[in-house]
């Protein structure tokens, strides 16, 4: 059986290193079996790659790109926190938020960059509940930002 890290990289991906926190906060707070991750930006090693409003300076499909750059960027964090994807039993939530003009009516066909990631590696076990924001603006001008909640294997 292949690890969750081989499947990644089986479908094209690989990890980026964990970004840094951004502010006054920490990269991960675990509770008891659940593991809170904080919210990530479309960066890779410190360089923001979708910049912009999605409908805007960037299109669906670059939108969609962003929101997965975010999950690889969240499961960097897992994989710091826990030394392993495997660790993690399934993903409870995701919030994304989506920078674009007013009225931009594809936040949830932008954030599914994360979530059809999630399940392309967990089956229904990445299957999680969801909110899928449109914003004004996102920090450094960011396409998209996504957090997430993950329930891990704890004896």
């Amino acid at each position: 059986m292949s690890t969750l890290l081989e499947r990644l990289r089986e479908l094209g991906h690989t990890l980026p290193n964990p970004p840094p926190p951004g502010g006054n906060y920490i990269p991960f707070r675990q509770v008891g079996s659940l593991l809170y991750l904080p919210g990530v930006i479309s960066s890779r090693d410190g360089e923001v790659l979708y910049s912009g409003k999605v409908g805007v300076e960037l299109t669906l499909e670059q939108g969609y790109a962003a929101a997965q750059l975010c999950a690889l960027n969240l499961l960097a964090c897992v994989q710091a926190a826990t030394g392993s994807l495997d660790s993690v039993r399934q993903v409870i939530s995701v919030n994304g938020y989506v920078n674009c003009p007013s009225g931009f009516a594809d936040s949830p066909k932008v954030i599914n960059g994360a979530s059809d990631l999630l399940v392309a590696l967990w089956g229904d076990a990445g299957r999680h509940v969801r909110a899928a924001i449109g914003v004004a603006g996102l920090p450094v001008n960011a396409a998209v930002e996504v957090q997430m909640v993950v329930e891990l294997n704890v004896p």
